[in-house]
């Protein structure tokens, strides 16, 4: 038997993991079979994708299927029905709990695995009685077997090998030490069937090792609760922070997503020891709304969450990523708005504006009619309308998620939205007012047109001082541009600039430094100008040095 395990990414920089793991369960439990492992994403033409499948010799394909790639799967499925008599298998969160829906709409699927996919997948591949393995979903003559999704007893086996580490080449590395989870968010499928289960500590920490020096730059863990058991939260900490710079090289990043009101102060005070920029944190806020945190089965203790993201940012050592999710139960616009501007006074480093998605399998979903919920009925199942919120609030939220994400969360602007943020009382206005406004009036999506229509809109704002903003602006483009050229509105033409250049060349602490770029401006609302040179940048904010001289 040859199988072929297919992933379809959504970019070329993320390392599936799930191939993997089907291929270590199959050298595990099936080891007669031959595997391999095609990967690919969904940019990719399908008709280049198809011709490179066709090209393998295999007698069943395994395709890893979620939201972002089922379509494309499925439309690949039929085309391989046409040219290959093979056995098809889908596997993976997007049809796990709608295994029926699958088979009776799509005759190219023989099967489909329920749950996780390592011992059933290999058992299938090794020829074991379809009817013996656990999470197989198939056809049985005119009736569809459905079977509830398989949850091993035992750790999986490890993913990591030689071909593996061969094809990272500096992509994202994922790591995966625990499955499950101890919450049961209405809108997630991390906790629906099993408990959180904990793989081997000592296990965890030499994958730690071999993937940081795999060349991958970020390693992602994909637990869905990394500090769900905070004892062993701190020792996989620890030992990052031990190893790093000697058996962890340098300039490795890991992302974890936490739990934020259950991090205590042993743990953040551990943090704190944390090379600069070696870690990431993930921290799922969702709303500010208590009936909508309740409804959706979060118990959270606001409080305490929002002092604990504080001290992690203080630390100024960890990139925070924290998230809010619209569309959820109870939360009208007006809700949103509060919960928008309360999570914005935290000051995170990227806020993300989610819009719920109803899931298969998840609680929500189950309770759309309910909640009367309007959805899109093809992927990502996205919610275009609730009780709470209308379809023209939804659509006005889009606009302010592109604006926020490609302003706020892109690091560019810090110093221009600390201004924003002292001169308007309502945050989430601005923001919105801005989305609209570039939204409308943009012709291309390049800085520069953002910048000068970010500038237009506030300059129209009685709060605004017009030189301040263009200083504001000019110090965060020379900060993150490492071009140091600036949009024709922001600079300021005057021999000044070629006289000071000359005194810091003069001088040998400014004297720029072979191989560095130096760009320099003058300030509207202070006798001075600032210079950065672009060398090093700060590993949690991404910026350069600016410095200041007065003339």
């Amino acid at each position: 038997m040859k199988a072929l395990i297919c992933a379809l990414n959504t970019k070329y920089v993320h390392s599936s993991l799930a191939p993997w793991c089907l291929k270590a369960g199959i050298q595990k439990y099936s080891p007669s079979v031959k595997c391999e492992v095609l990967e690919s994403t969904i940019n990719e033409p399908e008709e280049l994708i198809l011709q490179k499948i066709l090209k393998k010799d295999f007698d069943i394909i395994g395709f890893c299927t979620y939201i972002w790639n089922v379509n494309l799967v499925l439309s690949l499925c039929r085309s391989i029905k046409k040219n290959r008599s093979i056995k098809i298998v889908l596997g993976g969160p997007e049809v796990s709990y709608n295994a029926k829906d699958i088979l009776e709409k799509n005759s190219c699927v023989d099967y489909v695995i329920s749950g996780e996919g390592e011992l059933p997948f290999a058992e299938l591949c090794g020829d074991k009685s379809i009817d013996l393995i656990s999470g197989l979903c198939y056809r049985n003559g005119n009736e569809i077997v459905v079977r509830p999704p398989f949850i091993s007893q035992e750790n999986p086996p490890l993913p990591y090998g030689e071909e593996y580490f061969s094809r990272l080449e500096g992509r994202i590395a994922y790591l995966e030490t625990s499955r499950g989870c101890p919450y049961r968010c209405a809108f997630c499928l991390s906790g629906r069937c099993q408990e959180v289960r904990f793989f081997d500590t000592e296990e965890a920490k030499q994958s730690i090792l071999a993937l940081a020096n795999s060349g991958a730059q970020t390693i992602k863990f994909i637990d869905r609760t990394f500090n769900a058991d905070k004892k062993r939260a701190r020792e996989l900490f620890l030992f990052i922070i031990d190893k790093y710079g000697s058996e962890i090289p340098e300039g490795v990043c890991f992302h974890f997503e936490i739990e934020g009101d259950i991090l205590d102060d042993e743990t953040i005070r551990l943090l704190s020891a944390a090379k600069a920029g070696s870690i990431q944190m993930e921290i799922g806020l969702q709303s500010f709304n208590k009936d909508t945190l309740e409804a959706v089965n979060r118990k959270t203790d606001i409080s305490r969450l929002c002092e604990n993201i504080k001290k992690l940012i203080a630390l100024e050592n960890i990139h925070i990523h924290i998230d809010l999710i619209a569309g959820l139960p109870y939360e009208s616009y007006d809700s949103f708005a509060d919960s928008f501007n309360r999570a914005l006074e935290l000051k995170p480093h990227v806020l993300q504006l989610g819009f719920l998605k109803l899931l298969h399998g998840s609680e929500l979903r189950d309770r759309a009619e309910e909640y009367s919920y309007s959805f899109q009925h093809e992927p990502p199942y996205e919610v275009t309308a609730t009780k709470w919120l209308t379809n023209e609030e939804l659509n006005r939220l889009h606009e302010t998620e592109d604006f926020f994400d490609r302003f706020y969360n892109s690091g560019r602007f810090l110093r221009t939205v600390e201004y924003i943020s002292k001169s308007f009382e309502n945050a989430f206005e601005i923001y919105t007012e801005l989305g609209a406004f570039v939204k409308a009036k943009e012709k291309t999506r390049s800085l520069d047109e953002l910048s000068w229509l970010v500038y237009e809109c506030l300059v129209a704002h009685k709060e605004i001082c017009a030189d301040m903003l263009r200083d504001y602006m000019v110090l965060d483009r020379l900060a993150t541009n490492r071009t140091g050229s600036l949009p024709e509105f922001l600079k300021i033409h005057s021999p000044k600039l070629k006289e000071i250049l000359n005194l810091l060349e003069k001088d040998s602490k400014t004297k720029r430094r072979f191989g560095v770029k130096r760009a320099i401006t003058l300030l509207k609302t202070s006798n001075s100008a600032v210079w950065v040179d672009y060398d090093i940048k700060n590993p949690v904010t991404g910026q350069y040095k600016l410095n200041e001289i007065k003339i």
